[in-house]
């Protein structure tokens, strides 16, 4: 290794592990969720879809990949708080620290690179943020989709007990009020994040590449390896 660059550890092993199942997760929800949105597709065309179970097949899949959601993100809610690595709902806190150090990396990227005033050792806050709300885009997927989920239990009962569709009214029919109070704003409001999120995808690989390219750190090796690279100068400031 160049000796006047420094590794910089940026993500724990669990981290990543996190970081890929969503990532996988992700285009097999869009995947399959654009399916049973709109079954554009069917397997051999001679048959009937129903006949192929694809649409069966595509819900159980959207269904294992939201279940994958679910724990992935209780633990990133857990780290958020209280991670031993570093705790990123710091970032977030509108103090002046943080608005400042959001402006500069706005106007980096915006100046394409001319000015760089900010610590690039540690997640910034633009990069923290821009992470939380992709996060809560996928809360409010969680909540709308298993909204959707227990219309299928109307009658109140299921395989494990009358507790469970209770408790999912209980936790998700507050998105009926707040999409408009119908169940088909609560299907369209589940579709258009769906959009949402998947601009958020690509500026987000847009900007991973960018930095690299820019910053000639090799941000984009971080969620393979778990580290960056950066000068001795830049990474001995505080």
């Amino acid at each position: 290794m160049n000796q006047e660059y420094k590794q910089v550890k940026r993500m724990t092993p669990a981290m990543r592990i996190i970081h890929w199942l969503n990532a996988f997760s992700m285009i097999g929800a869009i995947a399959t969720g654009l399916y049973i949105g709109h079954p554009y597709y069917q397997t051999f065309i001679a048959d009937g879809a129903v006949d192929k179970y694809v649409m069966a097949w595509n819900r159980y899949g959207h269904f294992i990949i939201a279940i994958i959601f679910d724990v992935t993100s209780v633990a990133i809610v857990y780290l958020y708080f209280f991670s031993r690595f570093e705790k990123p709902y710091k970032k977030v806190i509108p103090n002046a620290k943080n608005l400042i150090e959001f402006k500069d990396v706005v106007v980096n990227l915006l100046s394409l690179n001319r000015k760089n005033e900010f610590n690039s050792t540690h997640s910034d806050s633009f990069n923290t943020v821009y992470f939380t709300i992709f996060h809560l885009l996928l809360l409010w997927m969680l909540f709308t989709g298993l909204q959707m989920y227990v219309w299928g239990l109307g009658s109140g009962l299921s395989s494990i007990g009358s507790w469970w569709p209770w408790m999912l009214h209980v936790a998700t029919d507050w998105t009926l009020y707040v999409t408009g109070g119908s169940k088909m704003d609560v299907r369209l409001s589940h579709h258009y994040t769906m959009w949402f999120i998947i601009c958020w995808i690509v500026f987000h690989i847009y900007y991973q590449v960018w930095r690299t390219i820019f910053w000639k750190e090799a941000d984009i090796a971080i969620v393979i390896g778990g580290s960056k690279f950066v000068k001795q100068d830049k990474a001995n400031k505080k």
